[in-house]
């Protein structure tokens, strides 16, 4: 429990630092809290870098310079022993917004001059009081959708700004019961062993498999592009059978990191996923390619099942491996 609670709070020190920062002093606020030996793992076209400053200069800098005013807007904040490495290591997790005013430009963004949220995830490995690895996960179409871009067809599911718990009790800074985070864990390992099990020639109805470990009123938060359904049939029609249709061929990758701590929990993997597309998905259509879904999953459990997911999927560097460049054509037609 105290190397949870250490954890966290070296990533609230850096949190405070990093949000603090002018553009021009964030690499050195990077560098003060984070190893050199750093790996930061970031959504295309950042993708993955080994130096705190570089991250700063690469990613913060021209993101703060362009989102003025910018501040954090947490909305889960949990640690836990990562399963991935037999509960060795620890992690911390959270989840929210950057939210600013987007009065510059920012990867071929236009500035709006009004309010700006980019949705983002994240994990933190710490050692020794430093943090060793980051995996920031970010909404860029949605942010895309907000500076009135459409990088997408016309998805499934609702393009919403995306609210934090229902129960509004996601941030865990204080120490959990750890029979609670056991029971999220089971309850995330139980809902993923049944995703394993399928495949295309499964004869049980896809609501009666998502019954078993899901509320019936379930909300799946999913990333611009596929955007968020309610309630299990509603998951199946919107999101799950299109996926599962169209991406019969799918290899898992395993993840990098598992951990669950109270009531919340997640994963993620560089990349979870590769999948082949034979079928038609997001309005786009089949190409036969391989490619990689890089993913953070977030849940709330709510007593033996799981009430709500937050997804964030790579869907630029997953459409780009299927061949279409989506900030390059929206630079474009900008």
């Amino acid at each position: 429990m105290d190397d949870l609670q250490r954890a966290k709070s070296v990533v609230r020190a850096y949190y405070s630092t990093l949000d603090k920062a002018a553009p021009g002093d964030v690499a050195n606020a990077m560098t003060a809290h984070c190893s050199a030996e750093f790996i930061w793992r970031g959504f295309h076209p950042f993708n993955e870098m080994h130096d705190p400053a570089e991250v700063g200069e690469t990613f913060w800098a021209p993101f703060k310079s362009a989102l003025a005013n910018c501040h954090r807007r947490l909305d889960l904040f949990f640690a836990g022993r990562n399963e991935i490495d037999d509960f060795k290591s620890v992690w911390v997790g959270s989840m929210g917004h950057l939210m600013g005013l987007l009065d510059g430009e920012w990867l071929g963004l236009r500035p709006t001059r009004r309010i700006a949220m980019l949705r983002y995830a994240a994990f933190h490995k710490v050692e020794d009081g430093r943090i060793t690895e980051e995996a920031k996960f970010f909404d860029i179409p949605h942010l895309m959708m907000q500076a009135g871009m459409n990088p997408f067809p016309p998805q499934t599911g609702a393009h919403l700004v995306q609210p934090g718990p229902a129960t509004h009790g996601g941030l865990l800074f204080d120490p959990q019961d750890a029979s609670e985070g056991e029971a999220t864990l089971a309850a995330i390992n139980r809902m993923t062993r049944d995703i394993s099990k399928w495949s295309g020639g499964k004869s049980e109805p896809l609501v009666e498999e998502l019954r078993r470990t899901w509320h019936e009123d379930m909300i799946w938060w999913g990333p611009a592009g596929i955007g968020a359904t309610y309630t299990i049939p509603r998951y199946a029609e919107q999101h799950s059978g299109p996926f599962r249709a169209a991406f019969r061929e799918r290899t898992f990758n395993g993840h990098l990191c598992k951990i669950a701590e109270g009531h919340f929990g997640g994963f993620f993997g560089w990349p979870n996923l590769t999948l082949t597309s034979h079928g038609g998905f997001m309005g786009m259509p089949a190409t036969g390619k391989a490619g990689d879904m890089r993913v953070i999953d977030m849940y709330r459990r709510e007593g033996d099942k799981l009430a709500e997911n937050w997804i964030f999927i790579d869907l630029l560097h997953f459409w780009k491996q299927q061949g279409l460049d989506v900030l390059e054509r929206m630079k474009a037609v900008g």
